[in-house]
């Protein structure tokens, strides 16, 4: 996906913003300060690439929640989500890539 780019053409519709067409970005469509970057959880998103990333949400596990990145693998998440269980910080991607006990 790429970044928007304005319609610059002379025929363009998404420019003249003919009734159907793709809408235009524009500062309206922001949310509050206060709202902003929450999930619908209530939290705030921080990812986590280890434990020790994670000890850093332990005095604000109320506000941010841990997302364990992309790159990380099935042992090393088992760590970490054990460890926010013990810190009562929420994951949002906590099932993601553990495997069940029968492929072990």
């Amino acid at each position: 996906m790429t970044n928007w780019r304005r319609p610059k053409g002379i025929d363009s519709r998404v420019r003249r913003k003919f009734k159907g067409c793709t809408l235009m970005p524009n500062i309206g469509y922001g949310s509050d300060k206060k709202t902003r970057h929450y999930l619908p959880n209530g939290f705030k998103k921080f990812v986590v690439h280890n434990v020790k990333d994670l000890e850093l949400l332990m005095m604000h596990n109320r506000t941010y929640c841990a997302e364990i990145a992309h790159n990380i693998s099935t042992r090393k998440r088992k760590d970490i989500v054990e460890r926010a269980a013990q810190l009562d910080v929420v994951v949002t991607n906590k099932t993601a890539r553990l495997r069940s006990q029968e492929d072990e």
